[in-house]
């Protein structure tokens, strides 16, 4: 059974954030590489153009939150704790965020990306162009890279889709050239 068909088994065919019933894709939960159901949520144009764009939040859409984040299913707890954690300047949020719980591996999973971090800890990747970049941007190469390690140039030019970013260090971002998982300079990349 495909990824998809198994989240709709599993959410009733809702989003699972935000229980909407239309436009319905699955999302793959950064750091994850591979799309399954045990790291993917089901969830709907408007949860996943925020989740993707922090500029575009609406903190009045996420009070759906209240009653996901005590779903039983851990991607979606994980995504409730990060959306929370992203909306903790909102009094309500960091009520919610109070009373929940994740065990130790979830709570392991949600922080991977940063979110509970305070911004001016958190690392920030940046383009050739200055231009910050996020978990599951696409960038495009500005110059032939030698990959170490193996024969492999990545040539000027290649598309890297859905990166992921170095927690330890804001020149790093990882992403997948042909079919080599490769760690790139961000120096030398520019975003789609």
């Amino acid at each position: 059974m495909s990824v998809l068909k198994s989240l709709e088994e599993r959410s009733g065919s809702v989003c699972e954030l935000c229980s909407a019933a239309e436009n319905l894709s699955v999302y793959k939960i950064p750091p994850s590489l591979n799309e399954a159901v045990e790291n993917s949520v089901l969830v709907c144009a408007t949860c996943l153009e925020q989740i993707e764009d922090a500029d575009k939040v609406d903190a009045n859409h996420w009070r759906c939150l209240n009653d996901s984040m005590w779903s039983e299913h851990q991607p979606v707890q994980i995504m409730a704790w990060r959306m929370l954690n992203r909306l903790r300047s909102e009094g309500w949020s960091q009520d919610l965020l109070d009373m929940m719980y994740l065990d130790d591996e979830a709570l392991a999973l949600a922080r991977a990306t940063g979110e509970d971090q305070e911004e001016e800890t958190t690392l920030v990747h940046r383009d050739v162009n200055g231009v910050v970049l996020k978990a599951g941007d696409s960038v495009v190469l500005i110059k032939d890279l030698k990959v170490k390690g193996s024969s492999m140039v990545a040539k000027q030019g290649t598309a890297v889709r859905r990166i992921s970013l170095d927690h330890d260090n804001e020149e790093y971002i990882e992403g997948r050239v042909g079919s080599q998982q490769i760690v790139i300079i961000t120096k030398y990349v520019k975003k789609l």
